[in-house]
């Protein structure tokens, strides 16, 4: 039995026995990672995994079930499995099967020329980036990572009210960590890289990228403690956005869980701050041309100019509101019941390049990396406390790196003090963009 008639067996099994609807979601993934230390392969690992959702209306009640395996046998325990689940569900919560969207982008999210590249291929190359960062400067003494990884994977989402969808997605993405010494002190430099398109990848350009990164980092010096005007270089600022990013969700609204109820229409930001959502900027991996419900995606505006302009929906919690649904019902695998979140996140830039918003200052730090973001932040109040790396800004220029530090503040009053935007927009591979920003001040303590 293919996959084809496995769906149509089971939808048509499902109305037999009293589903009034259902829908069959299916998808798989592949993905293969290298790591290499010393020129040679440190770990090698494949993965795949492939299965069905039914979700389907029984007596009123949305019931779920998920199986592995494509047999006579799975159709059975997938429809008593979801009529168990429907009919313990304390009450019907309005939900329903989508008919489907008038019109679908079709965009491309799978490139064939990525699939013919050969593992060997890959392994070359991940291979030649290590000995180029390692021959870059003696101070370089080895690599805590250097790793590729790509994937690729489709889903096919067929309902009882004829609707059926399907799109395939690949990409690469490199992850590269290298560390530096200078007598006894040694800092590391990371580096990521995401793309469809291998041949334009170049190991020596990676290369010194992440060698610069670890050398700049060394010559490090404390600052006194205080309110600093801050940069967020535009990887720390999309790990920031990434983190904060539920407060956007209706679905966190509708359960206070969300310090944005109520605030569509009103000034949430800046006015330099624009937040939007697009499942087709070409600079993200991440993307979709429909959503876990079958949903047509668009590139939605979130925040404009400051202004709340939207939150983020799937159908359920746009009912709840007696609005639209902004095509944002997420499905995490076929495993997963339904919720919501955003497909590429992302902050627009502005006009000021990077090094522009450095100069502007007298005196500043420009922060280029988080850690402890889970631990160290608070969602819903929007307070935060991480650990950060970065460099002290004198007079302009880039001063010194300075030592561990932990930067505090709050995510709402942060996006309220942007003074500037950058031109330097980054995406990460969770598809959360920013560029560098320049907000008015956090404190800052060094260790």
């Amino acid at each position: 039995m293919n996959i084809t008639e496995f769906q149509e067996e089971l939808l048509n099994k499902a109305k037999s026995v009293g589903f009034t609807e259902a829908e069959v979601y299916y998808e798989r993934s592949e993905s293969f990672q290298c790591m290499i230390f010393e020129g040679e392969i440190d770990s090698y690992e494949t993965s795949e995994d492939a299965g069905f959702g039914l979700r389907g209306l029984y007596n009123g009640k949305m019931g779920y079930a998920y199986t592995e395996k494509v047999d006579e046998n799975s159709i059975l325990f997938l429809i008593e499995r979801a009529k168990e689940n429907a009919e313990v569900l304390d009450d019907n919560d309005g939900t329903d099967i989508f008919e489907g969207s008038n019109e679908y982008a079709g965009h491309n999210f799978y490139s064939e020329e990525l699939a013919l590249v050969q593992i060997p291929d890959k392994i070359n190359f991940i291979k030649s980036i290590e000995k180029k960062v390692l021959a870059y400067d003696h101070r370089i003494i080895t690599l805590n990572y250097c790793i590729l990884q790509d994937f690729s994977g489709e889903r096919l989402l067929t309902n009882s009210k004829g609707l059926s969808l399907n799109e395939k997605k690949n990409g690469l993405i490199i992850f590269i960590s290298a560390v530096a010494k200078d007598g006894e002190e040694m800092k590391t430099g990371s580096y990521i890289k995401m793309t469809r398109d291998f041949h334009s990848l170049n190991a020596d350009d990676i290369a010194k990228m992440v060698a610069e990164e670890a050398l700049s980092n060394l010559g490090e010096k404390s600052i006194p403690a205080g309110k600093y005007p801050i940069i967020l270089r535009n990887d720390a600022a999309g790990s920031l956005l990434a983190t904060y990013s539920p407060i956007f969700s209706a679905e966190n609204t509708q359960k206070d869980q969300s310090l944005l109820k109520g605030k569509v229409g009103q000034k949430v930001a800046n006015d330099l701050f624009t937040l939007l959502d697009d499942p087709f900027h070409p600079e993200a991996v991440a993307g979709s041309n429909f959503d876990g419900e079958g949903v047509a995606t668009k590139r939605r505006t979130i925040v404009s100019n400051g202004i709340l302009e939207t939150l983020l929906h799937n159908r359920k919690t746009a009912k709840m509101e007696g609005s639209e649904t902004t095509g944002h019902a997420h499905k995490p695998s076929y495993k997963s019941t339904l919720t919501v979140a955003p497909l590429n996140m992302y902050i627009a830039p502005g006009e000021r390049a990077k090094e522009d918003l450095i100069s502007s200052l007298a005196e500043g730090v420009l922060i280029t990396g988080l850690s402890g973001l889970h631990s160290g932040t608070n969602v819903i109040s929007g307070d935060f406390s991480v650990a950060a790396t970065g460099f002290h800004i004198k007079d302009g220029k880039i001063s010194s790196a300075v030592k561990q530090m932990t930067i505090a503040g709050n995510f709402f009053d942060l996006i309220k003090g942007i003074e500037e935007i950058g031109t330097d927009l980054h995406f990460l591979p969770g598809g959360y963009g920013s560029p560098s920003l320049h907000v008015k001040e956090l404190s800052v303590t060094v260790d």
